[in-house]
């Protein structure tokens, strides 16, 4: 048994250097902690910890590689789009989830992870709205096995429906649940794509403020919210790299660094895609999240194509 453990701890660093070389695509980095976690099935002792900092290192990284003006400009584009979609999607959260006779904390997590931004919107609601371990798991197991849906197929269904960068970049922001996979999947379809998506996400991200403040007066329970530092870091290097025109020697080795910090998180993400852990939600949360992920993404791709 020991034996096992260790060879599996060997793969693991093993695989997770390899996520790292240049030739490693961000899909190819998921699928990598895919196989390992099923086929080893290994625990990392505080994996959910690294995976949580290498992926913010790494996005604050690529803020020196956006100029401010750049920002501005998407952030704007995509606060509307956000607004409205982020209403659509509770609204026929809760709905869809009375209709399927689902549990209501179930419905309220799984309507918040595809609302604003996955796992971390899923993480502070949570506390908030008094959810079990059991509820938590099944709406974080459903919204990371879409996520790693997303990344494999949005880049490829960006150039079926012919989007430019910019309006991949929101796209992808909009409609892919996690920042880890919005910026995996803009990463693919190109440079322009993955400054954008990482600036509207980001913005997005921002709206568990709001959300949180809402469920605790419903729910009337005192919450403290946490502003999340790493955007305020992400933010201050963007203007950096605006303001300070010698940075521009170095901030291209900061971005290709970020870059290959971002394939390594999302290795750690895949590690966390048990089969085994998925069998245990069942059919109509599936439902829901799927019908849900489908609604944000059908009217965000319309929405881009019309005013975009």
């Amino acid at each position: 048994m020991g034996k096992n453990r260790n060879l599996g701890k060997v793969v693991f660093f093993v695989l997770a250097a390899v996520s790292l070389l240049p030739f490693t695509s961000a899909p190819v980095a998921l699928l990598l902690g895919v196989f390992f976690i099923n086929i080893f099935q290994t625990k990392i002792e505080r994996l959910p910890e690294y995976t949580k900092k290498v992926l913010q290192y790494s996005i604050v990284g690529l803020g020196f590689s956006i100029n401010l003006g750049m920002a501005i400009e998407a952030g704007s584009k995509g606060f509307l789009f956000s607004v409205f979609t982020i209403i659509l999607v509770f609204a026929a959260g809760l709905l869809l989830g009375k209709m399927l006779n689902i549990d209501r904390k179930i419905t309220q997590l799984i309507s918040a992870g595809t609302a604003i931004c996955g796992g971390s919107a899923i993480a502070a609601v949570s506390p908030t709205i008094n959810s079990t371990n059991s509820q938590n798991s099944i709406a974080l197991g459903i919204v990371f096995l879409l996520n790693a849906f997303a990344l494999l197929i949005f880049p490829y269904l960006g150039m079926y429906f012919g989007l430019s960068q910019q309006q991949f970049g929101i796209w992808a922001a909009i409609a892919i649940h996690d920042t880890s996979s919005v910026v995996g999947a803009a990463s693919k379809f190109g440079d322009e794509a993955l400054h954008i998506a990482t600036t509207v996400k980001l913005a997005r991200a921002l709206f568990i403020i709001p959300v949180v403040i809402l469920f605790s007066i419903v729910y009337k329970k005192e919450t403290k919210v946490r502003f999340p530092l790493f955007i305020a870091f992400f933010i201050l290097a963007i203007l950096l790299n605006t303001y300070l025109p010698f940075l521009k020697n170095i901030t291209p080795y900061i971005a290709e660094i970020s870059k290959a910090g971002l394939k390594l998180a999302l290795f750690l993400i895949g590690t966390g895609l048990s089969i085994l852990n998925l069998k245990s939600i069942g059919p109509k949360p599936f439902l829901l999240a799927i019908l849900l992920w489908i609604l944000i993404s059908s009217v965000s791709l319309f929405a881009v194509l019309k005013f975009l």
